[in-house]
């Protein structure tokens, strides 16, 4: 409860410095300090973490835990006793860090007043390291220039990369360039030099060398196989849900029959707001734990919706060729699963297959955002003017 607690606060902190830039607001719980605004500029004296969101973060002070800083320009004058984690377009520390420092933006860099006594870890399209690391570094940027003492191991990716005069590996240095460059001897001795080639033909051979052990194509008996663990799980839901909610089931298939263009339109709706909660809980990054559970989510939505949909057209056209419109529960499933085959057979035709498949996902949960949004708002059904009647001369 605590956690959660925390991470309901932060969550509203940061969503206010998005509504309301010209405040800066600071709140603290169990220890933890969480700032946001559009201008934060705050000296810390924190027991706990600390988290700070805003268009333009500048943090000094002391941090007793984790820090997290994110915004356009992030810069970082506060010590962590902990972790230190800043995102941004531009991202500048110039603090101590007592353990680990991940950093990632556009431009990110790490002073000469710096230094991690932990492991470094930075991405971005220019980094510079002119900060000390007793641990290992790793760099993931276009452009690197490392112009400080790294005593462990370090490993780059880059397009280019350059070495100050106060470069220091004490570990080995790997680095993946298109081309081999000249280390100095004097930043680590060339037997502890390692160079792998950066190219899409490596990560082609990378990926032979993984398919080597694969089949080229599934062989009759795994495509029947698989297709029958999906047929069976397909009944399973449908029997489950046919069983419990028959009423519920009902009313959201009538829906998808009265007005499929409409359960499209809001299954468009609902799909996209699912998958725009993956960056924007991600963007508060307390919230980067619970990006799994909207993962788990879309994909149990989407299993269900194309469960829905099927279901829904294969009624629809049981009733058109005259079958019964209230058929027995058997009948149901047995109607479910020969829809269930046909839509796995459509998917040997290129194109069809995928349109089909996605048509009914989108039928499916347009079908569900509709009911999730009459239980929340209710609905009143058809409405008369009872004041309208007829004028007496």
């Amino acid at each position: 409860m605590k956690l959660l607690h925390k991470i309901l606060v932060a969550s509203i902190l940061i969503l206010s410095a998005a509504m309301a830039w010209s405040d800066t607001n600071q709140f603290e719980s169990g220890g933890d300090t969480f700032i946001s605004g559009a201008l934060v500029n705050e000296t810390l004296e924190t027991s706990g973490d600390a988290f700070a969101a805003a268009r333009t973060v500048t943090v000094s002070g002391q941090a007793n835990g984790d820090l997290h800083a994110t915004g356009l320009d992030v810069t970082v004058n506060a010590d962590t006793s902990e972790d230190l984690y800043a995102f941004g377009g531009s991202v500048l520390v110039r603090s101590q860090v007592a353990k680990d420092l991940t950093i990632a933006g556009f431009s990110v860099r790490t002073s000469t007043s710096s230094a991690t006594n932990g492991n470094a870890r930075m991405f971005g399209n220019t980094a510079t390291i002119e900060g000390s690391v007793l641990g290992s570094l790793l760099v993931t940027a276009q452009d690197v220039v490392l112009n400080a003492p790294i005593e462990g191991d370090v490993r780059i990716l880059a397009r280019s990369i350059s070495f100050g005069s106060k470069a220091r590996i004490g570990g080995i240095l790997t680095y993946s360039t298109t081309d081999k460059i000249s280390v100095p001897d004097s930043v680590v001795p060339p037997e502890r030099v390692v160079f792998e080639k950066a190219s899409l033909s490596a990560a082609w051979d990378q990926w032979e060398d993984v398919r080597k052990d694969m089949p080229i194509l599934p062989t009759t008996a795994s495509l029947l196989f698989g297709f029958i663990v999906s047929l069976l799980f397909f009944l399973a839901l449908g029997a489950l849900t046919l069983g419990f909610m028959p009423k519920r089931l009902s009313k959201m298939r009538q829906s998808i029959a009265r007005a499929p263009g409409r359960s499209i339109l809001s299954g468009v709706i609902g799909l996209s707001m699912l998958f725009g909660m993956v960056p924007v809980i991600g963007l508060t990054i307390i919230g980067l734990p619970f990006v799994f559970i909207v993962v788990l989510t879309i994909i149990v939505a989407w299993t269900l919706g194309y469960a829905l949909g099927a279901y829904s057209v294969a009624m629809r056209i049981w009733a058109a060729f005259g079958g019964d419109e209230n058929p027995s529960n058997l009948t149901r499933l047995l109607v479910f699963g020969a829809a269930i085959t046909v839509i796995a057979l459509l998917n040997f035709i290129p194109f069809v297959g995928w349109v089909a498949n996605y048509t009914l996902v989108l039928l499916g949960i347009g079908a569900i955002t509709n009911a999730i949004f009459q239980n929340f708002i209710g609905n009143p059904g058809e409405a008369f003017d009872v004041d309208m009647k007829p004028i007496k001369d």
